[in-house]
């Protein structure tokens, strides 16, 4: 069973069709690119998948479940995770503090009580950290950081809810060319071991590349390619109207 369907979601503000029926899958443990121009749709799209927008049309199912048009924090509770553009994070809050918080919401959403940060058992968030690289900064507050570092630890908060579905809108937004390689590739190694499906945007063509298993393009609301890496990069409608005829020719 995929972990997420689409089917012919659709959004529009006034005379603007931002998405227009739209219709994919996300299997466990497949890393699928959503990529496209700027304006094409792809953070309307997340936004409705996320809860955050009511879709004017289509459904979307989570595990067989349809999910359209609920809440964020009803969709957190069904085991979807997300990381946003901008990073969000508790800034006054240690790394530990903001990772213990995720995992008390977690914690919620399998019926168990609320506890003060403060009395929790801290190596379930240690563990979390220290597979990212974030453990010696796990007493530093979120305020400080690297903006490198600020992606990890949202990527951390993401994983603390358990995640069957995780969404990530342009993780590596900021970073380094180093650090977006090794993100993404953490990531990837994250969602194989766990069967957790991947959704992402992302500008950075070597990162999508390398990284998606498969790629959706949308431009001007409409899915105009899918299909493996290779297919998409060749795909002559997908090169005139977002990759260029030189671009990435020698993306791996």
């Amino acid at each position: 069973m995929a972990t997420l369907e689409v089917e012919g979601l659709a959004k529009s503000f006034g005379g603007v069709r931002a998405v227009q029926g739209v219709s994919f899958t996300v299997q466990p443990g497949e890393m699928l690119a959503l990529i496209g121009p700027n304006g094409a749709g792809k953070s309307t799209c997340f936004n409705m998948l996320n809860g955050q927008l009511r879709p004017d049309a289509g459904v979307v199912k989570l595990l067989g479940r349809p999910i359209t048009g609920l809440a964020p924090r009803a969709v957190w509770r069904l085991g979807v995770g997300r990381t946003f553009q901008i990073t969000a994070t508790f800034g006054s809050m240690t790394v530990l503090e903001n990772v213990q918080m995720a995992l008390l919401s977690h914690q919620r959403r399998l019926g168990g009580l609320w506890r003060p940060v403060a009395r929790m058992d801290a190596a379930p968030a240690r563990a979390l950290l220290e597979r990212l690289g974030m453990a010696e900064q796990a007493a530093r507050p979120c305020g400080i950081l690297a903006y490198g570092d600020l992606k990890r630890v949202e990527l951390a908060i993401a994983l603390a809810n358990a995640p069957k579905l995780l969404l990530m809108d342009e993780p590596t937004a900021g970073m380094a060319p180093q650090e977006r390689v090794a993100l993404m590739a953490l990531t990837a190694a994250i969602a194989r071991e766990s069967g957790i499906a991947v959704l992402f945007t992302e500008h950075d063509m070597d990162v999508v590349f390398a990284h998606a298993d498969r790629i959706l393009v949308l431009d001007r609301g409409a899915l105009i390619a899918e299909g493996a890496p290779a297919a998409v990069r060749a795909d002559p409608r997908v090169r005139e109207v977002y990759l260029g005829s030189g671009a990435v020719t020698g993306a791996h």
